[in-house]
């Protein structure tokens, strides 16, 4: 299937020539060997791939021996793998790194040889555990892999037209009509519980079979539980109580994470190392509040009140909702027709979180307490202009799941920080429309922010 990160890769290998190798980092199962493998197949004359997970004991102590002599240990690998490299037309990549650290290491020496490019594929790769023996080689060019995006869906879904013209929309601020919004609103939906796991989405296309899907998205799941058991280094029980603790949390009108549901004498700073493990193994998204929205929104990050959104959403669907093991059909089709009796404000904020996170922006709320109701507000997003100026450079985002909402904050936000606000967004289920200066975007329109 199609990814954007395709161009991304070319691009490094077009401009490095050599100089740096790549390392693409993201969840398990979003697709990264693959796309990896896909393009080193495409793009050099040979490749030699080894995947350290299955990867014998012999080839990876190599790279602890014979970082002194390069020339043999390159040898050994195309002798092992039986694969003939040529000087500046071959890739190794390095898959599932995070296994093999001393190979990450090697990379500088590698790299300073010059015969070949070379790509790490990882996750889980800033851990204490994968870095504390090794030093990390400057010459890595670090990129971010997410989920499928809804445009790499659709063109998936062999649906290439729709997202251009979405986006002319958009950049014209012109509603699509009733035909065209329930159009894409619908393919919006399939997209939000199918999910952006190349393998859910697959068994999707070729079935159109939410069970299919549903096992898919499980063995996704428990392979992620698996992961916490294996390389938590001592924190399973935290990182796991999290985890389980999502779908409740974000069930909240508030949505910020309480650990007092986990523990009522936990404090955030005996968790906060079980919420960087799942950050980055991009199983979660994490957001954090900022005590003022203006341009600083990290350096008035509190890092004690966060949100805690699962990476994929349709992961979500299935972890919520499985009762008995696993999602019945009937909620699948509820959530495709909106027409789910439960409250689905946490799975579209969700999914809004995701897709806010694959362009680009850093995750932020803003939430304040006061006596003064005018001062008291929650604002479920902010995110700041791709380019600064010297006022009027923050975003504030309210997401909304039905048809009767109030946007009391909203209100509030822009009249208190007005002179720090960009346009503000309303993200709802209706059409394009603007009034009183506040953008009111479909859902689908999120990735153009």
């Amino acid at each position: 299937m199609k990814r954007k990160i395709y161009s991304k890769l070319r691009e490094w290998k077009d401009k490095s020539h050599g100089s740096s190798a790549l390392l693409i980092e993201g969840a398990r199962r979003i697709g990264k060997s693959y796309i990896v493998e896909e393009f080193a197949r495409n793009e050099y004359d040979s490749y030699l791939l080894i995947n350290f997970r299955t990867a014998p004991n012999d080839v990876k102590s190599w790279f602890n021996v014979y970082l002194d002599d390069i020339d043999k240990l390159l040898a050994y690998l195309q002798l092992h793998y039986n694969k003939r490299l040529s000087p500046r037309k071959s890739v190794i990549v390095f898959d599932e790194i995070q296994d093999c650290p001393k190979a990450r290491e090697a990379i500088k020496y590698l790299v300073a040889d010059g015969r070949f490019d070379y790509i790490e594929t990882g996750s889980l790769v800033s851990i204490k555990k994968n870095v504390k023996d090794i030093q990390i080689p400057s010459e890595e060019y670090a990129i971010p892999m997410y989920p499928m995006d809804f445009e790499e869906f659709l063109w998936a879904m062999g649906n290439d037209m729709l997202m251009p013209f979405l986006h002319d929309s958009f950049e014209n601020m012109e509603p699509l009509g009733q035909a065209l919004h329930r159009k894409a609103i619908d393919l919006f939906r399939q997209y939000m519980v199918v999910g952006g796991m190349p393998q859910a989405v697959l068994r999707y296309v070729e079935t159109k079979d939410f069970e299919a899907v549903e096992w898919s998205k499980r063995q996704i799941l428990q392979l992620y539980r698996n992961d916490i058991l294996k390389y938590a280094d001592n924190a399973e029980a935290k990182v796991t109580a999290i985890f389980d603790e999502i779908p409740g949390q974000l069930q909240r009108h508030e949505k910020k994470f309480r650990l007092s549901a986990i523990d009522s004498n936990a404090r955030m700073r005996d968790y906060e190392e079980a919420f960087f493990w799942l950050s980055d193994s991009g199983v979660v998204n994490c957001c954090y509040n900022t005590t003022e929205p203006s341009i600083g929104l990290s350096l008035n990050m509190e890092r004690s009140t966060v949100k805690c959104y699962m990476g994929d959403t349709g992961l979500l669907i299935s972890h919520a909702f499985n009762d008995k093991g696993s999602v019945p059909i009937e909620i699948y089709q509820k959530l495709i027709l909106g027409k789910l009796e439960a409250n689905i404000g946490m799975l579209v904020e969700n999914i809004v979180a995701q897709m806010l996170k694959a362009s680009g922006h850093k995750l932020f709320f803003y939430s304040r307490s006061s006596n003064k109701a005018d001062e008291r507000m929650e604002i479920d997003f902010l995110i700041r202009k791709s380019k600064v100026s010297n006022r009027h450079n923050i975003s504030p985002i309210e997401v909304k799941s039905g048809h009767n909402y109030t946007l009391t904050s909203m209100r509030k936000c822009i009249a208190k920080y007005g002179a720090y606000l960009s346009t503000p967004y309303v993200l709802h289920d209706g059409d394009l429309c603007i009034e009183n200066g506040i953008v009111y975007l479909p859902l689908y329109m999120t990735p153009f922010i």
